[in-house]
């Protein structure tokens, strides 16, 4: 197998004399050399540097005559760390000697089988698997006398990642797919493949250029492999010349033999009988062929997936339209897919490709079984519930590595239970209500109910947007504030006084339950995705409408006209910067009345009245929504003052204890409380709101 010796075209090497030989080794192994194999280092007869042995020929010492001509080649990865500064090459065993071996036009013929066992070799080791041939040629080269030296050293070899087991290289006939093989034109499949990368998305745009670059450099791909299990290379050999049989006619029995019986059937005698009688090689005309026994790459298998499965039925037309896995992938799948779709359609087999990133601890150690820190999604899903693992998978930006504990999920879950307190409030009080019956017109809302909708239109855009980029952690925290603060913080708590003390026919009752009817059937819709079986649940005790499908996972996502109308009320600028105002305003009316209530003047806001001097323009906000202020900051009694004021925020803020006594229905405070003699203990909206109940 040792076809040459490669020394450093760069390295000083000696030739040094000893008794009837002159042994050539690299001037700054000399001594090292000397002393292990016992000759004297200081009789150097010739000094030269490595690249003075190119194409010069050495002598085997006793391989019959054929066999005796050894080549000196250079090779810059010789090292001077140990041994002779001269390595022997071996082209059928190793990447730097065969590329070594394909410089100088070495014969690489590989005489090691595929189970490990030499051939055609001397009697005393042919037929022995290479690691039990050691001992034996150390004694065959000992019994010839030309052993100088033997010892055992320790050094880096490739393993197999399964077995654990060390291997060794065999050069071998392989089929390969040429990158520059012709297609249109000029093009190759090179030069088209990296065009077809161009038109692909590829999120994260980085992608685009990682794949660009391992096309344009990688080398001719290599698609067999040596096993004895995997999908057959099904292909006849004539024995003549090796040349491969090119017979559609062939290739279609094959075909149908794999379709009813399996791609194992190629090592039955059932392949045999492919060949029609008389079958002559188009090459050398021999009629005698052997079946190739290699299997396919199973990189080419994964990326022949997509020809499986899509453009076979309507609803799954070819290409696919997002390929979905690691980084490691562009050098795989990405990878493979790519070129087999390139090379038998001319396009690439995807629209888009999405990278996501790995799992790590908390500490950002990558999880492993070994260290056992993983966390099992089953785990999880039985303790919490399938919806926190998803809701987890788009809090975090897959793209990137994330942290995952049991903790992180706790605190997901803690969020998951805010969002789905969202929807219970809005279900619990849509008991009465009848969409086709009960609706209120944009038109005829209340201004804080049209600024809902607003919210939420302006929130499903975002989201939908979000989804087309695959944002889905934007789309998690906005969900959040939505709910968290838009809704329950702001929304919710001012509209319980409404929906729990009026009438249930009463107009302002009616527009906010419209108003969460329409938030709570989009929000439905537009977390489906995420929430699947939350938002399915709560999909089938939404109101029924007509054309209301049977899952929420039938229905679209909404559009800004299933919240809002046409008309001038629903898009009011004017009406969307009052609230801007009012809302900061209402910050501040909070802050004032925790002050008071840390002061130990209030308990609750019911127990206060408010009085609020601003001057313009914020006063004469706030005078258009007078009557409504109380409901808005929660208190029983607001008053409003016309004023200069100095300051940044533009107002002052007074909170005194309300007027009055405690009706036992709102809670609210009232100077009318006692003065309806058939609901002494009421206030006067809760004895309107009474008598309109009882008819």
């Amino acid at each position: 197998a040792s076809m040459a010796v490669a020394l450093h075209p760069d390295e000083e090497y000696v030739a040094v004399e000893a008794e009837k030989d002159i042994f050539i080794v690299a001037e700054r192994l000399s001594r090292a050399t000397a002393e292990k194999c016992g000759f004297n280092p200081e009789n150097v007869v010739a000094r030269f540097p490595g690249r003075a042995v190119e194409g010069s020929f050495f002598r085997h010492p006793f391989l019959p005559w054929e066999q005796r001509q050894i080549l000196g080649v250079l090779a810059d990865y010789v090292t001077m760390a140990t041994g002779t500064g001269v390595v022997h090459t071996a082209p059928a065993h190793g990447a730097d000697d065969f590329n070594t071996g394909v410089k100088y036009k070495l014969d690489p013929v590989c005489n090691v089988d595929g189970a490990g066992v030499l051939r055609n070799g001397l009697p005393q080791y042919d037929g022995l698997k290479v690691f039990k041939a050691n001992d034996p040629i150390v004694e065959l080269l000992r019994t010839h006398g030309v052993l100088l030296h033997t010892e055992k050293i320790q050094h880096s070899y490739p393993h197999c990642w399964r077995c654990h087991n060390p291997i060794i290289f065999r050069a071998t006939e392989q089929w390969f797919i040429r990158m520059e093989t012709p297609m249109d034109g000029d093009k190759t499949l090179r030069t088209r493949t990296l065009e077809e990368i161009k038109k692909v998305k590829w999120d994260p745009a980085w992608g685009e250029d990682r794949i660009a670059n391992m096309i344009a450099t990688r080398p001719d791909w290599c698609i067999s492999r040596q096993r004895i299990w995997g999908t057959p290379i099904a292909v006849f050999l004539c024995e003549g010349c090796g040349d491969s049989l090119k017979s559609p006619e062939v290739n279609r029995k094959v075909a149908q033999l794999f379709a009813e019986k399996g791609a194992d059937s190629w090592y039955t005698p059932d392949a045999d009988d492919l060949l029609p009688a008389g079958t002559k090689c188009a090459k050398c005309g021999a009629t005698s062929f052997k079946k190739e026994m290699d299997i396919i790459d199973v990189w080419f298998e994964s990326g022949s997936s997509h020809a499986a499965v899509l453009g076979h039925i309507a609803n799954l037309p070819w290409p696919a339209d997002l390929y979905l896995e690691g980084g490691d992938q562009y050098r795989g799948w990405f990878h493979s897919s790519l070129l087999c779709a390139v090379g038998t359609r001319d396009a690439a087999p995807y629209r888009g490709v999405a990278t996501n990133g790995w799992t790590l601890d908390e500490q950002g150690r990558a999880m492993s079984k070994s260290l056992g820190n993983g966390v099992e999604p089953v785990e999880i899903t039985e303790k919490l519930g399938g919806e926190i693992v998803r809701l987890w998978v788009a809090s975090v930006d897959f793209r990137n590595d994330v942290a995952c504990s049991d903790n992180l999920m706790q605190r997901v879950a803690d969020n998951y239970r805010k969002v789905r307190n969202s929807f219970r409030y809005i279900l619990g009080n849509l008991n009465d209500f009848d969409p086709a019956r009960d609706s209120v017109p944009m038109s005829a809302m209340h201004s804080l109910d049209r600024h809902a909708l607003r919210q939420t239109a302006a929130v499903a855009a975002e989201i939908t947007a979000w989804y087309d980029e695959f944002a889905f952690h934007k789309i998690y925290q906005r969900i959040m504030q939505f709910c968290v603060v838009d809704l329950s913080a702001v929304y919710f708590d001012v509209l319980k006084d409404r929906l729990y003390t009026s009438a249930p026919n009463a107009r302002g009752r009616r527009s906010a339950q419209t108003a969460i009817w329409k938030i709570g059937e989009g929000l439905a819709r537009l977390l489906a995705p995420i929430m699947a079986f939350t938002c399915d649940e709560v999909w089938q005790y939404l109101p029924s409408v007509a054309g209301k499908v049977d899952s929420v996972h039938l229905a679209a996502f909404p559009k800004i006209e299933d919240f809002l109308d046409t008309s001038g009320a629903s898009q009011d600028k004017a009406e969307q910067d009052d609230w801007t105002a009012l809302l900061q305003v209402r910050e501040e009316v909070l802050k004032a009345l925790e002050a008071e209530r840390t002061n130990k003047t209030i308990g609750g806001g019911l127990e206060a009245k408010v009085k609020v001097a601003a001057q313009d323009p914020l006063y004469s906000v706030l005078k258009r929504h007078e009557a409504d202020l109380r409901y808005l900051w929660i208190v029983s009694d607001a008053s409003l003052k016309k004023e200069s004021v100095n300051g940044g925020t533009g107002l002052t803020v007074q909170v005194g204890k309300a007027d009055g006594l405690k009706c036992e229905r709102c809670w609210n405070y009232s100077t009318q409380v006692g003065e309806d003699t058939v609901h002494p203990t009421v206030c006067e909206r809760c004895s309107a709101a009474l008598k309109e109940i009882k008819g």
